[in-house]
Order: C-alpha cells, then sequence, then structure tokens
C-alpha cells in the first residue's frame, strides 16, 4: 500500500493539471466582452467639423463608403427550440474591424443626406476610416482632446468603432446604439491626439420595423467633435 501511495499522488497531480488545462482553454476562448460604454462630455464643444461637408471629411484624410443590406435565412442556433429549423441575418456583416469596404460605393460628403433603401424593413451601411490631422484650422491635436463622433440617422443608427459597439447589459449605451431620430454622441476615446485612427461603421436602420414605415435612410447630421 505505502508503494502505491506516490502513483496515486501522481495520479491525481495529473488529472488536477488536466483540469486546470481544461479549465484554462475555456477561459482563453471565452469571446472578449464588449468595450463598457463611455458618457460623452455635456460641455460646450471646443472645436467641431462638419462631415457633411468634403472640407470637413478631406481633414480626416477619408471618405464615405455606403452598401446595402440584405435579410438573409440562416440556420437556427444551436440550443433553439425543435420548430425554429431558419431565422434570419443580415449580409454584410461590416463592423467588423477591418472590413474590405473596397468594393463599395464611394458618396460625396453632402450625399450623406440622400434617401437611401426601399423604405419599409431596410437597412444601410455607411463607413469611413478617421485619421486624426495635426491641426483643424486652428485647433492643434498635438494637445490631447476628447473626440466624439455625432451622427443622426433618420431612423436608428448602430456605430461600431474599430470593430466593437461599446455596450454593457442593463446600462444605458451612450449613443452607440439610440433612436428613434435621437443622436448618437460616440466617444472616440478621451486622449485623442494626431495621428490616431478610428474605423467607423454606421448601421442604419428605417423604424419603428414594428411598423416598417414607407420612409428610407439618410443623415440629419454628422460631425466631429472635440472637446478640452
Amino acid at each position: 500500500m505505502r508503494k502505491s501511495l506516490p502513483n496515486r499522488i501522481v495520479a491525481y497531480v495529473g488529472v488536477a493539471a488536466v483540469s486546470l488545462t481544461i479549465a484554462s482553454l475555456a477561459i482563453a476562448q471565452a469571446p472578449t466582452p464588449p468595450p463598457a460604454p463611455i458618457m460623452p462630455p455635456l460641455l460646450p464643444v471646443t472645436h467641431s467639423v462638419d462631415l457633411m461637408t468634403q472640407d470637413g471629411i478631406t481633414a480626416f484624410g477619408t471618405q464615405w463608403k455606403i452598401s446595402d443590406v440584405k435579410i438573409v435565412e440562416v440556420p437556427a442556433i444551436k440550443d433553439a427550440m425543435p420548430k425554429y429549423k431558419t431565422t434570419y441575418s443580415i449580409e454584410p456583416k461590416a463592423g467588423a474591424k477591418g472590413f474590405d469596404d473596397s468594393q463599395w460605393e464611394v458618396i460625396d460628403a453632402k450625399d450623406l443626406a440622400a434617401r437611401r433603401t426601399g423604405g419599409h424593413v431596410s437597412f444601410m451601411w455607411y463607413r469611413a476610416n478617421f485619421t486624426m490631422p495635426a491641426k483643424l484650422g486652428s485647433f492643434d491635436l498635438s494637445m490631447p482632446s476628447v473626440a466624439v463622433l455625432n451622427v443622426l440617422v433618420d431612423d436608428y443608427a448602430e456605430v461600431w468603432v474599430n470593430g466593437d459597439v461599446p455596450r454593457k447589459a442593463g446600462y444605458p449605451a451612450p449613443a452607440t446604439i439610440q433612436g428613434h431620430n435621437i443622436p448618437n454622441r460616440v466617444v472616440l476615446g478621451t486622449a485623442v491626439k494626431a495621428g490616431d485612427k478610428f474605423e467607423v461603421a454606421v448601421f442604419g436602420i428605417n423604424g419603428p420595423i414594428s411598423v416598417a414605415p414607407a420612409n428610407t435612410v439618410w443623415f440629419r447630421q454628422a460631425r466631429m467633435e472635440f472637446y478640452r
């Protein structure tokens, strides 16, 4: 019996090591939670740039691109009730960081106001990659600032920044998910400076979806705001 004790200890240690490895893998494979939302400032704006003008969008070295959205039938999720064999999703899913929009239509900044989609249950993607310049007129970005993207989409919008929609269940998501005809004031960063880059994707939604109005998707406003 005494001779078998070390073997038992080795076996116990081995089981514990395997369990720890499995637990570690489970933790490693868990999806990364979305970033927590940040409340935008209520102070007066220090400097603002109109992103619905060509001068405004050119200042950030970017351009607006758009894509229609299709509703597609897909298999139901793994744990769905047996009666649900299929469900619905959208294409493309263009909020992801590094999404390839190279083949998308490029539009003039002023054409954010164009009425798009065929109405009823309809959606639209808008994308742009912003690089913060050294100066915006007399406003110097060598000093860090709070940068807020302020867009108002008719009727609703979800705003993705660098591949994420900042949110937290049970809490207000300050403007990353917003509607009906309410500005989305999304904090891009609290210490933004020249050279910083932001990949923005705006998912425009016609609504309310439950009554599917014969309206279209369009921008009422789009601004980049800075606070100090």
